[in-house]
């Protein structure tokens, strides 16, 4: 996948020609953005990009300039923007009935949650679902089932986690929660993060999950005794950096919680419908399974969607609570997650995904043996991260080079993502119809930012 360093990548061929924009300029946006919208709302690239149109694996700003989306909307795209059989089912329901609440009966959320249900393992009694708009909300609808349940209120989820940034789901999310008035969360414990690369236990040390997982044991039984509700962890943690959990972990992990009264839930937000590629749900890769499965971003293909899964008799503890959700499963919203879901079936995305996943793998570790920048590679099918340092020895964060390398892609036609807690993670997670011309460019364009910034 090299190239010469010198020579600008031309972007694959795209047989899709965007209409002409008519709308208002990049800077009227942009001025209208900072006057009207919240001055939290953050924007990539130290020149904002205004993106007004997408084709599959395509994005186009409003001058008609062609971009690869290799961060997915923030892995929210799973088959591809504006897929055509996802716009003629959403285009034939907003046509018949935009909106009705779960007070009345619509076949989409039920067949919806039939074929949902169908994708977990046999035996394994996952499958009642309760449908959401976001996946914080629906983190929190597992967090408020938990204890319900269980009776229990402490929940754990891992340092350098993600879940979400509502009031609860901050709590549970250890990545940036520094920046909050109330880090913790209440009722959360942070146990610590199994990352092979920068913790105590690496990639070269077979029991590595095994000793993580002692972590887990001794906030049982020291911090949290009787009083679990239960775990929350993603398979492979998405905004902190593509942090891989070691064989074995999560299987004792889920054992301890078992056996102190808790429930374990799986955060497929990133992680779901097939993108690890060796498995429809992340879990499925650590030979586990959960309690609850929370899952969004994917599941709809761009809409606000999000569902929480779980077993008959835990969702039945909700029956002794008021609770209710107006748009969770709405027609339009239902009709978009199930035609995503039928593509991903009927088209064997997962398949895809594991075999363009490996070569764009193999790719970025070739370009790992060159780059003196480049200090880690991981994750599975088309779910990588590419971990950037100024030393590979003390394993010192290449913050500053990374974001030089994030916003030169930018401008050479290649939108990537940032994490990690020092933010020196290129998050590289696309749409899963990317094909190997796409992963040559990638990789072609990372090469060509990673010479520079070693460069500067």
């Amino acid at each position: 996948m090299s190239d010469a360093v010198n020579k600008k990548p031309v972007l694959p061929k795209c047989d899709f020609t965007p209409a002409a924009y008519q709308g208002p300029s990049r800077d009227e946006v942009l001025s209208m953005r900072r006057e009207f919208l919240a001055p939290a709302l953050v924007t990539y690239y130290s020149e904002p990009i205004m993106i007004v149109q997408g084709h599959m694996q395509w994005l186009f700003d409003e001058k008609g300039k062609r971009y690869l989306d290799g961060i997915g909307g923030i892995v929210t795209v799973s088959v591809g923007h504006c897929h055509p059989k996802v716009i003629d089912a959403v285009r034939e329901q907003n046509e018949r009935l935009q909106h009705t609440t779960t007070i009345y009966l619509n076949p989409n959320v039920a067949e919806f949650g039939k074929l949902l249900a169908s994708t977990f393992p046999k035996d394994s009694g996952l499958g009642v679902s309760y449908f959401t708009s976001s996946g914080s909300e629906a983190n929190e609808l597992a967090i408020l089932m938990a204890r319900i349940y269980t009776g229990n209120f402490e929940i754990l989820s891992l340092r350098n986690a993600y879940h979400g940034l509502t009031n609860q789901a901050m709590g549970l999310t250890a990545l940036h929660n520094w920046r909050y008035p109330y880090p913790h969360g209440l009722g959360v414990t942070h146990v610590p993060c199994p990352d092979r690369y920068r913790g105590p236990y690496g990639y070269d040390d077979a029991d590595a999950g095994m000793k993580y997982a002692e972590g887990v044991k001794e906030v049982l039984t020291y911090d949290t005794p009787g009083r679990v509700a239960g775990f929350i962890a993603e398979p492979i943690q998405g905004v902190g950096g593509a942090v891989e959990l070691p064989p074995g972990y999560l299987k004792q992990v889920y054992e301890f919680i078992h056996q102190a009264g808790g429930i374990c839930i799986s955060d497929e937000v990133q992680t779901g419908f097939g993108r690890t590629g060796t498995a429809f749900w992340g879990f499925e890769n650590h030979n586990v399974v959960p309690d609850m499965v929370t899952m969004a971003k994917g599941i709809g293909n761009g809409v606000p969607l999000a569902c929480c899964c779980t077993r008959a008799d835990i969702a039945e503890t909700m029956t002794q609570r008021l609770h209710f959700n107006t748009y969770g499963g709405n027609p339009m919203s239902a009709a978009q997650g199930l035609a995503t879901l039928q593509i991903m079936l009927e088209e064997n995305i997962q398949g895809h995904a594991h075999e363009i996943g490996t070569y764009l793998k193999e790719g970025l570790n070739e370009l790992k043996t060159r780059h003196a920048l480049v200090g880690d590679v991981r994750g599975q099918g088309l779910m990588l991260g590419m971990e950037l340092v100024t030393d590979q020895i003390n394993k010192t964060p290449a913050t500053a080079e990374t974001a030089q390398v994030h916003e030169r892609a930018m401008q050479l036609g290649l939108l990537v993502g940032k994490g990690g807690l020092s933010g020196n993670v290129l998050r590289i997670k696309p749409p899963m119809c990317i094909d190997r011309e796409d992963c040559d460019f990638l990789c072609r364009v990372l090469d060509i930012c990673l010479t520079e910034a070693e460069d500067s």
